[in-house]
């Protein structure tokens, strides 16, 4: 037996829908509004958690970590240098879809190419010389890592994810055997050797690695918005059956857009082992392979949008190492606690920015539905009508 009752339906509270494109104005605003509130936050957490501390003085040590003496000035404008040369490394493959997780390991096998240069030739050739053989063996060193698992995803179609992270690995390794080959102690540490490094620039250590990551972001910003070659790499990333349809051949392109990548790494590799430590171990890249994916990702995969966001991350992780030192902690899981804080409100924001929410207009906008009983009988009414009509 049917039920003859009626269903009332209530309309949702709320529903989602896709928001049209904003003004640029509008999405400063918000990301603005994400990154200050993540840091509010922050600061009260970690005011809470600490024995002696305010959220004021959390905003006092944040700007004195990176600002608070001229030394430290210069310490961020060269981690940030070095971190926007590693995501500038990053986004040709990631635009490409080629998921390339091994700037790590680029980065350690060019600063072993480097080392190996300085500490088998340094003294025998003029500085001069060990200076680009040093160069030209750390961007090779790179370029070779990275394709590496460029051929073989061209050819084989393997998973680079995995390829390229294992790598990583790999090269920490061959690390760690050339120090103990090249050190007879076996304390495993390098010694630098500071003879051989690369001389200052306007009086300065870091001038040199400012500019490199400078000319190199111009150089990514016409390579990827104006050139052939980054207009193939998009194509290919966006369909590799319409890259094959328009004749491009995809194994070049995946192959040359990785020798790009390795070459940044290599040449980041050259700065750490060849200019600022002269030496070198297997922490030297100090993750900024896996940071500069979130940089490059936050910066939209745009060479000069990066550069705010590179800004960004260097700000805080060092401003935090300094609210660490005034609030008592003891490790460095409160500088990745507020990044993770910064990061899960920017990613938080863009559902704002892409979507909007919709409240149900009135208190009670019901309406009803009929049963099939309902309907059935409505029908047979409309007919007995129209035989009555017709008679």
């Amino acid at each position: 037996m049917k039920n003859n009752s009626n269903v009332a339906v209530r309309e949702p509270l709320f529903h989602v829908s896709k928001r049209k494109e904003i003004a640029l104005v509008w999405k400063i605003v918000i990301y603005a509004s994400a990154i200050i509130g993540a840091l509010l936050v922050a600061s009260i957490i970690c005011t809470i958690v600490s024995e002696d501390g305010n959220p004021l003085w959390f905003f006092v040590s944040l700007f004195n970590g990176n600002i608070g003496t001229e030394r430290r000035i210069w310490q961020f404008f060269k981690e940030f240098a070095l971190l926007l040369l590693v995501t500038q490394a990053v986004v040709p493959a990631f635009k490409m879809k080629f998921w390339n997780l091994g700037a790590n390991g680029q980065i350690l096998i060019g600063c072993l190419a480097c080392t190996a240069v300085m500490f088998t030739l340094g003294g025998s050739i003029p500085n001069a010389l060990l200076y680009a053989l040093m160069f030209i063996a750390s961007v090779l060193a790179g370029v070779v890592w990275a394709v590496i698992p460029a051929v073989f995803r061209a050819f084989f179609k393997t998973n680079e994810t995995l390829f390229t992270l294992m790598l990583n690995y790999i090269a920490s390794g061959l690390v760690v055997v050339m120090i103990s080959v090249w050190v007879s102690t076996g304390s495993g540490v390098l010694e630098p050797m500071e003879q051989y490094s690369f001389p200052d620039v306007f009086g300065s250590e870091y001038i040199f690695t400012i500019l490199i990551a400078a000319l190199v972001t111009v150089f990514m910003f016409f390579y990827m918005k104006k050139s052939k070659h980054g207009f193939e790499l998009s194509i290919v990333g966006e369909s590799e059956n319409t890259a094959r349809y328009v004749g491009l051949n995809i194994r070049w392109v995946i192959i040359r857009t990785l020798i790009v990548s390795g070459a940044i790494c290599g040449i980041v590799g050259f700065l750490l082992s060849g200019d600022i430590n002269n030496t070198v171990n297997n922490e030297m890249a100090n993750n900024m392979g896996f940071t500069a994916i979130m940089t490059a990702w936050l910066g939209k995969f745009d060479p000069i949008i990066m550069i705010g966001t590179c800004a960004l991350i260097t700000f805080v992780t060092n401003g935090m190492n300094e609210v660490r030192s005034s609030f008592g902690f003891y490790n460095n899981s409160v500088v990745n606690f507020v990044l993770g804080f910064i990061y899960f409100f920017i990613i938080g924001c863009e559902f704002f920015i892409r979507y909007k929410i919709n409240l149900r207009k009135k208190k009670s906008a019901e309406f009803t539905v009929l049963n099939d009983n309902s309907i059935e009988l409505e029908e047979k009414n409309k007919a007995q009508i129209s035989k009555e009509e017709d008679k």
